[in-house]
């Protein structure tokens, strides 16, 4: 159950300033879920620290504090978008509907927050709509921009978004999809979003959504680079403080179960009735009351423990059990349970920026997708289950004996 400090503990909200003492969970102590490591880092030590998410009881943003600069985290990353099928067409989809909806084109301006390789804004540049895409991170500005996706190499803020409106750009679509949560300085960034967006322009921030996460045990999703957790609640809090109204809200299945928000100036927009529905519904869970987060670490635990006791038996049994995919998020889950190569013998991956490293605190080899029709496993644990469908049709072909099997929200072997 969640649990309260013994004394104040020093954090204050993100959001709203107040002390922050209830702990919904606590996992131990991580490694950065991004920082796989190359053959000549194994016998370093690895810096570890704290997995202890709060929630806020005045607000109720769900949150971790920053123990390490965004600049030692995203300056080189290895989470690139468009190695995801699924999230690519999750992509062309909205870049199609809201250029409709809103009237986009060659006047317009789109600007994305995290647009990391430049995954969504070709879709609107293949559309004849002028760009900026605002990434932190080198490695992947370098292959969004070698996709004529025009994109400026800088984290975003409230200075940054003075700097551009002092350059005439006002943007007609800002989109922040996983960026959000992402950024410590909460109210200085939305404070930015408020000022780059044009007076009829509209917001489309894609967040998690905190209920799935609490309900369904999503706790891989916690890991120190999301530093908030988002209920409509919350964000609509924030988001209103610096004059931005909720229009509307859908619920996405992408990352476990998402909410699209679409949020515009004060005057030019208004709360409509999914956002209504979404917040009774919100707050009928008891996601505006402390109470409303007990039984979430029974049910982490419950989750490690049947995963703890699937490899083990299939250890005895002399079966091998593989992963296939290593996101960020796998690293809680592994890390929180111990799970070394002993009863996970590696991972595979698209993305050949991961291949040849190790998974960060357990070690675990990261190898090529084709290392699996070669061996031939008895077991391919899909680790970002998210995504399970789209990876359980690409292994259709290369590992066609093999079980399937996903962890969370509990551990179920596929039907292939």
């Amino acid at each position: 159950m969640a649990d309260r400090e013994e004394g104040p503990t020093g954090e204050h909200c993100r959001a709203c300033g107040a002390l922050l003492s209830l702990v919904i969970v606590d996992l131990g102590a991580s490694p950065l879920c991004e920082s796989f490591l190359r053959p000549e880092d194994l016998d370093r030590v690895e810096p570890t620290y704290s997995l202890r998410p709060m929630v806020c009881e005045t607000c109720f943003l769900v949150q971790l504090p920053a123990y390490v600069p965004p600049a030692e985290i995203f300056t080189e990353y290895a989470y690139f978008s468009s190695y995801s099928t699924s999230w690519l067409e999750h992509s062309r989809a909205f870049a199609e509907r809201i250029t409709a909806e809103r009237d986009l084109g060659p006047g317009s301006l789109v600007v994305e927050l995290g647009s990391n390789d430049g995954y969504l804004l070709r879709q609107f540049v293949a559309l004849g709509i002028p760009v900026l895409g605002i990434e932190p991170a080198a490695n992947v500005a370098e292959a969004a921009t070698a996709a004529g996706v025009r994109t400026l190499v800088r984290f975003f803020d409230a200075a940054l978004a003075e700097e551009l409106r002092d350059q005439g750009m006002a943007a007609d679509l800002i989109v922040a999809n996983n960026t959000l949560a992402q950024i410590p300085g909460l109210n200085d960034a939305v404070a930015g979003l408020a000022r780059l967006l044009a007076p009829d322009g509209r917001l489309s921030i894609e967040v998690p959504h905190l209920l799935r996460l609490l309900d369904e045990g999503q706790f891989d999703t916690i890991y120190h680079e999301h530093f908030s957790y988002f209920s409509l609640l919350a964000l609509r809090w924030i988001l209103e403080r610096h004059g931005l109204v909720v229009e509307d809200v859908e619920e996405l299945p992408t990352h476990g179960g998402s909410l699209r928000v679409i949020a515009g100036h004060a005057g030019a927009a208004m709360e409509g009735p999914r956002v209504a529905a979404l917040l009774a519904a919100e707050r009928e869970r008891g996601l505006d009351t402390a109470a409303g987060y007990t039984g979430f670490a029974a049910r982490v635990e419950r989750i490690k423990d049947e995963v703890l006791e699937f490899l083990l038996a299939e250890k005895r049994a002399g079966r091998r059990v593989v992963g296939y995919g290593a996101p960020g998020k796998a690293n809680t889950l592994l890390n929180y349970a111990g799970i070394r190569s002993d009863l996970l013998a590696y991972t595979v991956d698209r993305n050949p920026y991961k291949h040849g490293r190790f998974t960060p605190g357990t070690r675990i080899p990261i190898l090529p997708p084709e290392r699996l029709s070669e061996d031939r496993p008895d077991v391919i644990w899909i680790l970002p289950w998210n995504l399970a469908p789209e990876i359980s049709a690409q292994l259709a072909h290369r590992a066609p004996g093999s079980r399937l099997m996903v962890a969370i929200p509990r551990l179920t072997i596929l039907d292939r």
